[in-house]
């Protein structure tokens, strides 16, 4: 699916003329002979994105436009998964998780047991997904990959680390508007199901190259421990 380059911390993910979904700071659907993930440096402070993201683009030596992710992992950590006709890259960091318990628990506490707030996290993980494929979507077809890959990811990291993502990751999903049609892309189709695959692998090949013995520390996140009010649908029968 991509032809990919890293070049001074910056993915190149190339396929002429393809459309994107991306969730980035530039995020939207567009048209776009490639797609990239940056990786920014410790500390990274910057608030003009787009500013930072034309000069670092531009310093790597690349010159053609597309959404870009931004990553504090290092690009060496990237890891590209293939299967049929879906291709997934990503890059895995979960030192600012973001967990959402299920069962009520008043305390917010992150992985030393301090308490911690949206104020008090440094985001300095994320997880960044790129999935695309080779078939034409139909123009609901193409969010729902990226839907599908975002479930894709959370279910990894429950599985492996106990969280459904960090407070700064991003999804890009794409297609090759002139492959052979395809009208959905749901889990039990052969796009959603071969992306469920991708991303799955891609996310924790990533998570073992950062951490080869297993052990996650979380140096910041949140937890979004507060109740709504939950009511029936109201009904005319």
């Amino acid at each position: 699916m991509f032809e990919t380059t890293v070049r001074d911390g910056v993915c190149r993910l190339a396929r002429p003329n393809t459309r994107w979904l991306s969730t980035g700071h530039d995020g939207g659907e567009c048209r776009a002979p490639a797609a990239y993930n940056c990786t920014v440096p410790t500390g990274w402070e910057r608030t003009d994105l787009s500013t930072y993201v034309d000069d670092r683009l531009a310093d790597a030596g690349f010159d053609a436009p597309g959404p870009t992710l931004l990553t504090g992992v290092d690009q060496r950590h990237a890891r590209r998964a293939r299967l049929g006709p879906v291709e997934a890259v990503a890059t895995a960091g979960v030192t600012n998780p973001a967990r959402l318990p299920v069962d009520h628990n008043p305390e917010r506490r992150d992985g030393d047991g301090t308490l911690t707030s949206v104020a008090e996290a440094d985001h300095a993980g994320t997880v960044n997904v790129v999935v695309g494929t080779t078939r034409s979507l139909a123009a609901g077809a193409l969010p729902n990959l990226l839907t599908v890959a975002a479930e894709a990811k959370a279910a990894t990291l429950l599985e492996l680390v106990g969280v459904p993502g960090t407070t700064t990751d991003a999804v890009v999903a794409a297609c090759d508007p002139t492959g052979d049609p395809a009208k959905f892309s749901g889990s039990a189709t052969p796009v959603g199901a071969a992306a469920r695959a991708c991303v799955r692998d891609a996310v924790a090949a990533s998570l073992r190259s950062r951490h080869p013995d297993g052990e996650y520390e979380a140096s910041s996140g949140v937890v979004t421990d507060d109740r709504a009010t939950v009511t029936a649908v109201a009904s005319d029968d």
